[in-house]
């Protein structure tokens, strides 16, 4: 651990002062009733405004039903944990407590700087109660005992195959009786505070509809008492000897209204992983998107890719499901399977025609043209992963062979607590072998799978399928999901596609204005520039006027990653293909800008900006169709007013606050 890590984690405490439990930073402090570690909260204090939330529950804040009274006893543990290669420096506190036969402890997580205090579930034993869906086990309450709070829940929905709309939002009063709310994320509003005091609460755990033993609801919320409902287990999945990982949740506190509350929860989720940008910034190319499938892959159609790539100006290649001997269900040929892998002992071997040489050929190449060399991968499912370990081996030996780090991870269901165990164990594997430089895309576009809170520290999300092929492919589609999803999953974890707008031009109608041939290719690359930006398509399969994005994607490599660093939300009009739209990475004084015209008559509008009215700002345009100026915001909105010359135009900007 280092010096600075040493001292920044001395602001992270944890003891035991009577029967009280104090945790803290220096942003945040929680204290309990100790009852032998069957915690009851009495106060959340934001330590920056001064603000005490006096919390009074009349019971400890995790039930499950049927279960024992606690034991007398309860242990605490307090270890500092400095940083990996990719999990921050933190403090956890293990709070142990005996229901009966049941253990339950409580490990939290204390990150300096951070206003927020994150919680994961473990149980073991023999559970006595029937506890699940219904009834189902709390695992945090916040009692808050003013009546006059707005509280707002945000739901969230993958499986994108077959979804369009990803974040649902719901607005409501607690009253005496419990009203039920679905969502990830609960933002808690006190109506009567002039500073705008306000709590976040995220349920760490897969969306709503696909979570493990789901009670229905999230949280359970009525006047005085919020909470926040399912581990995510059963008894059964109860182990007596070993521990084993529920969900969990994070409860942190605000001022400032919105922007407050959504910096905060920003302020936790940079520290679920380290972003690096030697390892985790990239412009990826995937061919799969053009739909050839397992037709065309191979060692000259990948060196092809290749050369055409760096071209363009990608960084990452990936062989999608192809490259490997084994022949799965997503093949163009006839026969092929997803069950069984490991019947099979070659499966994950380079297949011996396409790949003649293995795979050294493509992967020298790629050394030579500065990208990597990245793969799709299938684990394999069969009794709940059972064969986590061999697929670990195989990522990690493709890993010493050839330095393949990053792996799409395709195919995923998880329908039982097994599965959940040994998919992480898997991921766990692999992480401590390539000492935390694997980044893995996990795929949430069908199955049961992890969604957008929980396995955040294993890589990004590979976001969603979209072809031209069956007209589902639409940059005003892409940029709204991406939208909507940056005001509360940080968008540079997301992989967001650009097509190859010229393919199927005549399977659109031909009067749609919207159709991806209308859309210059510049604007389809500048939509993904706040995320990570996916080629998919065949390079090889361009026209030679698509490589002109070549100097754009240049300009925005020198600034990825300072984009990146920022706390990027969205800006301007929800995107429906007739807006102005953008986003703002903000960063303290200064930060940068993307701004988008879409298909309309406006040649310029007002966009407000994050966390800057009454400011004077110097914009300084980088890419796109912007000029430089000057802007002074407005006192009440902060707006900015943008222009841009035609419809689907963009502008990429670099802002200073130059205010006096």
């Amino acid at each position: 651990m280092s010096t600075t890590e040493a001292l920044d984690l001395r602001t992270c405490r944890a003891f035991l002062d009577g029967d009280v439990l104090t945790l803290e930073n220096a942003l945040i402090r929680r204290q309990y009733v100790w009852n032998h570690g069957h915690l009851i909260s009495r106060q959340l204090v934001d330590k920056i405004t001064g603000r005490i939330w006096a919390l009074a529950g009349d019971g400890p804040d995790a039930v499950f039903p049927g279960e024992s009274d606690v034991r007398p006893g309860g242990t605490l543990e307090v270890t500092s944990c400095p940083a990996t290669a990719f999990r921050p420096a933190h403090v956890q506190v293990d709070v142990t407590t005996h229901l009966g036969a049941l253990e339950l402890r409580r490990r939290f997580r204390l990150y300096p700087g951070c206003p927020a205090i994150a919680c994961d579930v473990y149980l073991r034993g023999r559970p006595a109660g029937a506890w699940g869906r219904d009834p189902a086990v709390t695992m945090e309450r916040v009692c808050v005992l003013t009546p006059h709070l707005r509280l707002e829940s945000v739901q969230f929905f993958d499986v994108t195959d077959r979804r369009n709309t990803l974040v649902a939002n719901r607005s409501i009063v607690p009253y005496r009786t419990g009203t039920p709310l679905q969502g990830n994320l609960l933002f808690v509003h006190d109506i009567l505070s002039g500073r705008g005091d306000g709590l976040f609460i995220l349920k760490e755990a897969p969306c709503s509809d696909v979570q493990l033993a789901y009670p229905g609801r999230d949280f359970a919320c009525k006047i005085g008492e919020i909470a926040v409902d399912g581990v995510g287990l059963t008894p059964a999945d109860v182990c007596e000897e070993e521990w084993v990982r529920g969900y969990g949740f994070v409860t942190g506190v605000a001022s400032g209204g919105e922007v407050g509350l959504l910096t905060a929860l920003r302020a936790y989720q940079e520290r679920v992983r380290i972003h690096t940008e030697e390892r985790d910034e990239m412009i990826l190319l995937n061919t799969w998107g053009d739909r050839g499938q397992d037709t065309k892959i191979r060692e000259p159609f990948a060196l092809a890719e290749l050369d055409r790539g760096a071209r363009l100006g990608i960084t990452h290649f990936q062989l999608d499901d192809g490259w490997q001997t084994g022949q799965t269900s997503n093949s163009a040929f006839e026969g092929g399977s997803l069950d069984n892998i490991w019947a099979r002992a070659d499966f994950w071997s380079p297949h011996p025609e396409r790949f003649p040489n293995g795979l050294s050929p493509v992967a020298a190449r790629a050394k030579e043209l500065g990208i990597e060399l990245c793969l799709w991968f299938n684990p394999s499912k069969d009794d709940s992963y059972a064969h986590w370990r061999d697929d670990a081996d195989t990522l990690i030996g493709l890993y010493r062979q050839h330095n393949i780090r990053t792996f799409k991870i395709d195919g995923v269901m998880i329908p039982d607590k097994q599965a959940d165990i040994n998919l992480r164990a898997m991921f766990e594997r692999v992480m401590d072998a390539t000492e935390g430089r694997a980044v893995f895309n996990l795929d949430v576009t069908a199955g049961q799978r992890w969604g957008y809170h929980y396995g955040n520290e294993y890589g990004n999300i590979f976001l969603e399928n979209r072809y031209t092929d069956w007209r589902n492919y639409y940059p005003h589609w892409t940029l709204r999901n991406l939208w909507m999803l940056s005001r509360y999953v940080p968008a540079q974890n997301l992989q967001i596609e650009f097509l190859n707008k010229w393919r199927n031009g005549d399977l659109y109608p031909p009067d749609d204005p919207l159709a991806p041939a209308r859309v210059p290719f510049d604007y389809c690359f500048a939509i993904t520039m706040m995320a990570q930006p996916l080629a998919w398509f065949e390079a090889t399969g361009l026209p030679e006027e698509a490589f002109d994005i070549a100097p754009l994607a240049r300009v925005y490599r020198k600034h990825q990653a300072r984009i990146h660093a920022g706390w990027i939300l969205p800006i301007g009009e929800e995107p429906n293909g007739t807006s102005w739209t953008g986003f703002q990475s903000v960063c303290d004084d200064e930060g940068y800008v993307v701004v988008y015209r879409e298909r309309n008559q406006r040649p310029d509008a007002s966009l407000r900006l994050w966390n800057l009215a009454k400011q004077t700002l110097r914009f300084t345009a980088l890419a796109g169709h912007g000029d430089d100026f000057t802007a002074t915001t407005d006192a009440e909105e902060g707006g900015v007013r943008f222009a841009l010359p035609d419809p689907f135009t963009f502008a990429l900007y670099r802002y200073e606050n130059v205010s006096a």
